[in-house]
């Protein structure tokens, strides 16, 4: 009887303790009470509406208010992820009712706390991704006394699309980039309800990657989100016009970079369906269809090469101009700036079309020769090699120093990285460096949510987690990222050109960009090409 005695003491301690370490917590939110999750010294609360299902009516309108609930609603689960193609091998868990955001904080925020706000927006070319999972979670952020918020925002058709009774309906109404509303009301829901976890509304730096990076981009130059955010940190994000930078809604504004209009293509994707007619009979047989005909598997234009997905839309009224655009007048806020690529990233353009290094050096016209001495001085490196350095410059690189000097010209400090680290297992498949997302979980700190790593992380990997986490983090709560306990990373200027490098065996260190020549050979082929658009030749 001792003995089972004993047992029962032992098992009834062991619950007691993990009742302790993960509970309920309550907070409550301008819609209602929410329920969360505590683990610890972390709490999350994922799954809280910011906006309300934009479902029937309310395909390809702006986000509208949530409707507000009564007793506690649980915010313990992921959300449906916004409808996107399905991968194979993948699970889809989808629905067009999927806009919410997911919070974490620490177990003793309290509404006094004021703590600095990092708002993650996610990638996939804006037709795939999720707020959720285990890559984007806030643990490590909250243990460095950072508040997390990751959001889903429509992607796809559903995220961009324009029609020509869509532009007549509801004329008070944004219309184009669905997703740009979808952040901004995210945003604002966020400056309303944030300091009920523990945060402070003015103090909330937006980041994103790719796609997520290029919305980065989007919101410095959109009016109406304005004073939502204080600092900005692009990774992988471009920065230059034609890197799914806004497609002109109607015809006679066709861009250079954007020969057919967005409301074009809106035409022939209802024209794939069979609907003929562009009045509101038209939009509301649109409507109506369902979402794996809106999805269509993917597909970006139908079988005679016809486009039925636009992209961002420069509508006039949300989107007024491209964030270059803006740069170059100095028309962006005065915030902080934190921005960079990694080594091996993937993009295009007319780079893609040459098959040889011959061709490709040749697309440089005058240039071809500074080409190849910045590229291939020696002439010996693979085509391989040379197409994916010249297309991470073009697409990533130096789009981003262009931000970072005119962040810098307008008064705003800015600080430039480059991210070339790949795992020993790793590097004969990445010969050329590190691809495109892979600076992400060093900067979360999830190195073992990694696709296609090894379970557990080196001691180096975790080092180099460790500095880069505190690099975002200080940066939310300063505007800088140096602090206690990681090297110096000097703020970019046009003289010295410093940057933050992450070598490939990961070491960390500020030296002048090494990338220089090869940036200044895009950058001088890139203003070429803007003049030869600009005579209209």
């Amino acid at each position: 009887m001792k003995k089972i005695s004993i047992a029962i003491v032992l098992m009834l301690t062991s619950t007691f303790v993990q009742c302790q370490s993960t509970s309920a917590s309550e907070v409550k939110t301008g819609s209602g009470v929410v329920r969360g999750v505590r683990e610890g010294e972390v709490q999350f609360f994922k799954g809280i509406p910011y906006a309300a299902p934009p479902v029937g009516e309310y395909r390809w309108r702006p986000p509208q208010p949530v409707t507000k609930w009564t007793g506690v609603r649980e915010a313990t689960k992921d959300c449906a992820d916004c409808p996107q193609r399905a991968w194979p091998g993948t699970t889809p868990n989808q629905s067009e009712d999927c806009l919410f955001l997911n919070v974490w904080a620490p177990s003793t925020a309290t509404s006094k706390s004021k703590l600095p706000v990092m708002f993650w927006i996610h990638g996939g070319g804006f037709v795939g991704g999720s707020g959720s999972g285990p890559g984007a979670a806030g643990h490590a952020f909250v243990k460095q006394g950072v508040i997390l918020v990751t959001i889903n925002y429509r992607l796809g058709r559903l995220g961009h699309f324009a029609f020509p009774a869509l532009s007549n309906e509801h004329p008070d109404e944004f219309k184009g980039s669905y997703a740009y509303m979808d952040q901004i009301a995210a945003l604002k829901w966020v400056k309303e309800n944030i300091a009920a976890f523990g945060g402070d509304p003015g103090n909330v730096t937006i980041f994103g990657f790719s796609a997520g990076g290029v919305s980065v981009h989007s919101l410095l130059s959109i009016p109406a989100a304005k004073g939502l955010f204080h600092k900005a940190i692009g990774e992988s994000s471009g920065g230059r016009d034609g890197v799914l930078t806004g497609r002109p809604v109607k015809k006679n504004n066709a861009d250079p970079l954007y020969p057919v209009s967005a409301e074009t293509i809106g035409i022939n994707f209802a024209r794939r369906h069979k609907i003929e007619s562009t009045d509101a009979a038209g939009l509301a047989k649109l409507r109506s269809l369902s979402l794996d005909q809106i999805i269509d598997g993917g597909q970006e234009s139908d079988s005679t090469g016809a486009r039925t997905y636009a992209g961002p839309i420069l509508d006039g009224k949300l989107v007024v101009e491209t964030s270059e655009t803006a740069y170059k007048a100095g028309r962006q806020p005065k915030v902080p700036l934190m921005i960079g690529n990694c080594s091996a990233e993937v993009g295009g353009g007319f780079i893609n079309t040459a098959t040889t290094k011959e061709a490709l050096f040749s697309l440089f016209g005058d240039l071809e020769a500074e080409a190849k001495a910045a590229f291939d001085p020696d002439g010996k490196k693979e085509f391989a090699e040379v197409q994916t350095r010249i297309i991470t410059d073009w697409v990533w690189g130096e789009p981003a120093r262009m931000t970072a000097r005119a962040f810098v010209a307008n008064g705003a400090p800015a600080y430039l990285f480059h991210f070339g680290y790949v795992p020993p297992a790793a590097r004969e498949r990445a010969r050329y460096g590190a691809g495109h997302g892979s600076d992400i979980p060093f900067e979360f700190n999830t190195l073992n949510a990694r696709w296609g790593a090894p379970a557990e992380a080196t001691p180096e990997e975790k080092e180099l987690a460790r500095i880069m986490n505190t690099y975002w983090t200080n940066f939310a709560k300063t505007g800088n990222p140096n602090g206690k306990n990681v090297p110096v990373w000097p703020p970019y200027n046009i003289q010295k050109e410093e940057i933050l490098d992450i070598d490939l065996d990961g070491k960390v260190s500020s030296m002048p960009d090494p990338r220089k020549a090869r940036l200044n050979v895009i950058e001088k082929a890139v203003q070429k090409r803007e003049r030869i658009q600009a005579r209209g030749v």
